[in-house]
């Protein structure tokens, strides 16, 4: 994983993006999101108290499977 740096060098991003590579924004109340390099800044989810603080790079996780949906209940 990368080194944190401040949300105000999101413009930076584009220059970090590589196959695999996505990015980690964290907030003061460390409140995480994962996202592509975007331009603007992704919205904040509706929970987050604080604004973000800042990013770095992080390692896509692979994809994983859900399970099957349920049959409706009656």
């Amino acid at each position: 994983m990368g080194e944190w740096i401040a949300i105000e060098h999101w413009d930076l991003c584009a220059g970090m993006e590589r196959p695999g590579i996505i990015f980690e924004i964290r907030n003061a109340t460390g409140n995480s999101l994962f996202t592509n390099c975007v331009d603007p800044l992704p919205p904040m989810p509706f929970d987050w108290v604080s604004p973000a603080l800042e990013f770095r790079t992080v390692v896509e996780p692979p994809p994983v499977h859900s399970g099957p949906i349920p049959e409706p209940g009656g």
